[in-house]
């Protein structure tokens, strides 16, 4: 079970106007009406480089999920194109259709910058780690792969957790064992729950 959330950066008013963006930047590639409302963001921080994942799902089932775990993109910017590419471009998935548009739900999670995870053993690693709250990073040579907190609702307990990230990395699943770890932290919010 998710725990409750440490970063609470956004208003509801400006989460509502954001999904809107990401749903809107779908909507024109799609050749959709574009959905009116979004409020005048001026602030700051939606101009500020900033790691962002939109996860795409219909029936609450996974229907594409991209995302950048560095700030490459200001805000805006970058839930506009994860947009776009969770839709079209997730090699998991084909392109999401017209017919598929207003079934869909958005979810956008804003990240904080990772920091590394020292340890001194896996037993260590699994008594730091802290499901439900961590977004995890594993970097092995020129392999890496993350998951985000909300992973961990899927995965039962943080061996399972490591072993499937792991094999998302492209390496063998006792990998985490002896690799670099970085974690994070997220804000999210959903179409359902704003």
């Amino acid at each position: 079970m998710m725990k409750p959330n440490p970063m609470n950066e956004f208003s509801n008013e400006e989460r509502r106007s954001l999904l809107l963006i990401a749903r809107n930047a779908i909507a024109k590639k799609l050749g959709e009406g574009l959905s009116p409302g979004i409020a005048k963001l001026t602030d700051a921080k939606f101009f500020t480089p900033r790691g962002v994942f939109v996860t795409l799902e219909i029936e609450s089932a996974l229907r594409g999920c991209i995302g950048n775990i560095l700030p490459a993109y200001p805000l805006i910017r970058a839930i506009e194109k994860n947009a776009v590419h969770a839709a079209f471009d997730d090699p998991r998935f084909a392109p999401i259709t017209n017919t598929e548009f207003d079934r869909l739900t958005i979810e956008i999670s804003v990240l904080s910058i990772p920091k590394p995870l020292e340890f001194h053993s896996p037993d260590d690693l699994l008594k730091k780690i802290k499901p439900g709250e961590d977004g995890v990073v594993l970097r092995k040579g020129a392999f890496s792969a993350t998951f985000l907190p909300q992973v961990w609702e899927d995965l039962a307990g943080p061996f399972t957790f490591f072993e499937h990230l792991s094999l998302k990395a492209g390496l063998d699943k006792d990998s985490w064992k002896d690799s670099e770890i970085e974690t994070y932290r997220v804000e999210k919010w959903n179409e359902d729950h704003t």
